[in-house]
């Protein structure tokens, strides 16, 4: 996550930061889906938005659940700011990684199968995405924003 420098400069902005490790398994996506639902009761949005955010949230986290780890074994770091404007969402594992130039950069360039359109969805929700792969092709970064 960001330095701590960053996290003063977030909370100076009236932030609020939560973080969460969540093992690297399906049935605890839904840990990161609460934290932002409760997240939302602290600077409520509409529930569009929410919708919105809770289904780019459960691409994201699944990304790192399904391709981070071969044997199962790991755990996916989320973390969300809320700011004044804004909600920046990162989930982070340090598993296999992956290229993030192919990573959903065109529709038309994806396969149109179960768990290929991940990618394609964040960026049509959010209104900034940045992806990054791990040192030595380990790991894996996704950050998203949606202004608020």
């Amino acid at each position: 996550m960001g330095s701590v420098d960053e996290q003063r400069a977030a909370a100076d902005d009236g932030g609020r930061m939560v973080r969460l490790t969540i093992p690297a398994k399906p049935e605890y996506i839904t840990l990161s889906r609460l934290a932002l639902a409760g997240l939302a009761r602290v600077r409520p949005f509409p529930d569009e938005t929410l919708a919105d955010l809770k289904l780019a949230l459960t691409e994201a986290c699944s990304n790192s659940v399904r391709h981070a780890y071969d044997d199962g074994e790991g755990h996916a770091d989320i973390s969300f700011e809320l700011r004044e404007d804004r909600l920046i969402v990162e989930v982070a594992d340090d598993g296999m990684g992956f290229e993030p130039e192919s990573a959903g950069t065109s529709a038309e360039s994806e396969e149109l199968s179960e768990g290929g359109l991940g990618i394609s969805i964040i960026r049509s929700i959010a209104d900034e995405v940045d992806i990054d792969g791990g040192a030595e092709g380990r790991g894996s970064r996704l950050r998203f924003v949606k202004l608020l």
